[in-house]
């Protein structure tokens, strides 16, 4: 079960645990262009076990992504929290979105939310965030939520950006 995935709300978000019924829209995502930035186009078998990944690194590293879901509706919107994968210098504050939900706050206010239960409840504070360098909207969220270029660095063989996350736990 995925009793072990908090549940975060803000005024119009859950953050929450992935549901199967998110895998038709997460599919949708990860064959669009939109992924082409978190290493997409993946199948839906592959966007599957991705979900499954998310669980999986709850139960093993105490972290991971949550789902974005609309608070009254629970309808799917994205995802964001803290990664960590094999060869990663540290874990990354990430997000993704549909185009559904873009232009009205929601990322902004979903990875507000994951920076700062992060940063208060599960040791990840300052994180960072690995952004391609032509993924602008990522870039440009970045430095909405505070976070300032810190250098250039290769991830996965792919020249990407880390914006380092101002600390937000006292």
């Amino acid at each position: 079960m995925t009793d072990h995935i908090p549940v975060v709300e803000t005024d119009r978000l859950r953050l929450r645990a992935p549901k199967m019924h998110d895998l038709p829209e997460r599919t949708a995502f990860f064959a669009s262009e939109r992924s082409h930035f978190i290493g997409g186009p993946f199948d839906a078998f592959a966007v599957q076990r991705t979900m499954f990944s998310i669980i999986g690194s709850w139960a093993l590293l105490g972290y991971g992504m949550w789902h974005i879901a609309d608070k009254a509706t629970d309808e799917f919107l994205g995802a964001t929290g803290i990664l960590f994968c094999p060869g990663w210098s540290e874990p990354e504050l990430g997000w993704d979105l549909l185009e559904k939900a873009e232009g009205k706050g929601i990322a902004f206010e979903a990875a507000s939310a994951a920076r700062t239960y992060a940063a208060n409840h599960l040791g990840q504070d300052g994180v960072i965030s690995h952004i391609d360098p032509k993924n602008t909207r990522s870039e440009a969220l970045a430095k909405r939520l505070g976070a300032t270029f810190e250098r250039d660095v290769s991830l996965m063989d792919h020249a990407v950006q880390i914006y380092r996350h101002p600390k937000e736990a006292a």
